[in-house]
């Protein structure tokens, strides 16, 4: 086999065979396939595309080129939820205490962030002592005794997809279907999860920026993930402006606890009502959506999903007292309110912007070493469609440097857009998909 002569056939829009993509992951993952020639097949499948088996094979080859991990230890059907990322994105944080709390176990591995916020390992590490880096017999301890555990990736786990990711980001051969899909559902599956929820985001904050593309990806991972045999549903939302009120990391936290409270911003309770009741169906806990939403509802109303988020923390070796106290976590020294200047409607809100200066506050990291400042971060007090008066309040921005603080100030006011009529409100949930 030569792998020139798949990167011809490919580059005629050919079809590779099973045993081609394994022998071509395999090799590049050991060193005995050049990245100039994977290039050359990434740049080809990019303009010619993978068939839906072609794309099963190269995620299964994925999976199979480092750890996969077994959660049979783990009592019950575990599903897993995966969001494709936003602005304020905080949903694990609250979605996984609800779902517990139900009776479906979540054994969630996750990731750092890498842009605008932490990922949901450095939100968490807001909690004095937590720990997101454990051995794998722990992990599925506390799941068994807790009902919920959220940790860190191993570092063996799909090893391909490292390689081939890195390699796509320096090629100009990210947007394509299969390999985003392919990328996103290798991790999944190689999690062990019996069954996955995704949360598919659209938007100006979102991977994925309309809603035609984010429905095409949806329909991509979901098909995956059935072929390969796992239950997969995937949900649209929308992602124009920030979830929920804060950007950030202790303060998101905040905000969780809140939700998990009862007293949270209903667009992020919204997204977590849906996708709950998603896990719960396949999960088996529930008959159908509206039971599982009424479930969801009463554990929240009955305290049970808040204490279940306290009692992780605490397996995890948080101080669980911070879940009661939400104002002994992290806190910034400065704090700046941006004021309007104009009077009206909020017309727009862009996630994407937005973003930025909370990155600029210092709540991102530009590099794999940078410092994340766990402080930072932004509280939005007016989104889209809520009316503004002359210097009404529309965020609180927190830092720990002033400079930094002036940066995120100057973007966030080019992140609003005040106009004279109320705009209309999109829906935060765009869709469902599902075979």
């Amino acid at each position: 086999m030569r792998m020139v002569d798949l990167i011809l056939r490919k580059r005629e829009g050919g079809r590779l065979t099973s045993n081609e993509i394994d022998w071509m992951i395999q090799g590049y993952v050991k060193g005995q396939v050049p990245d100039y020639q994977i290039s050359a097949m990434l740049m080809a499948i990019f303009f010619r595309g993978m068939d839906s088996q072609e794309t099963v094979d190269l995620v299964r080859s994925m999976v199979n080129s480092g750890d996969v991990i077994d959660l049979k230890a783990i009592q019950g059907i575990k599903v897993d939820k995966h969001s494709t990322g936003g602005v304020g994105d905080k949903t694990s944080i609250v979605l996984g205490p609800m779902v517990a709390a139900c009776g479906v176990p979540v054994a969630k591995m996750s990731g750092r962030g890498l842009g605008h916020t932490g990922g949901t390992l450095d939100k968490l590490e807001s909690f004095r002592g937590l720990k997101v880096e454990m051995e794998m017999d722990r992990f599925v301890e506390i799941v068994n005794q807790v009902g919920l555990a959220i940790c860190g990736q191993t570092a063996n786990l799909v090893p391909a997809d490292k390689k081939l990711y890195a390699l796509r980001d320096v090629t100009g051969t990210i947007e394509n279907l299969s390999l985003i899909a392919g990328s996103i559902m290798s991790k999944k599956i190689a999690s062990g999860a019996d069954a996955i929820v995704l949360d598919v985001k659209t938007g100006s904050g979102a991977f994925m920026k309309t809603e035609k593309d984010a429905f095409a990806l949806a329909h991509k991972m979901v098909e995956i993930g059935e072929l390969m045999g796992r239950k997969t549903v995937a949900v649209v939302s929308e992602m124009e402006q920030p979830l929920g009120n804060t950007i950030g990391n202790a303060i998101e936290i905040r905000e969780a606890i809140e939700t998990l409270q009862g007293r949270g911003p209903q667009d992020l309770l919204e997204v977590c009502m849906v996708l709950g009741a998603e896990m719960l169906v396949l999960g088996g806990k529930a008959a159908d959506h509206a039971d599982a939403q009424a479930q969801l509802r009463k554990g929240i109303d009955s305290g049970a999903a808040l204490a279940k988020l306290k009692e992780m923390v605490v397996a995890q070796g948080g101080d669980g007292s911070q879940v009661d106290r939400p104002d002994t976590l992290p806190s910034a020294r400065h704090e700046a309110i941006l004021t309007a200047e104009e009077e009206g409607f909020v017309g727009a809100l862009d996630a994407h912007g937005v973003g930025e200066a909370a990155a600029l506050l210092g709540a991102g990291r530009e590099t794999k070493e940078s410092t994340i400042d766990l402080a930072a971060g932004i509280d939005l007090h007016l989104k889209i469609g809520q009316a503004v008066r002359n210097g009404s309040p529309l965020a609180t921005l927190y830092a720990n440097d002033p400079v930094r603080l002036q940066a995120g100030l100057e973007k966030l006011r080019s992140a609003y857009r005040i106009q004279a009529v109320a705009p209309t409100i999109k829906p935060i949930i765009l869709g469902r998909v599902s075979l």
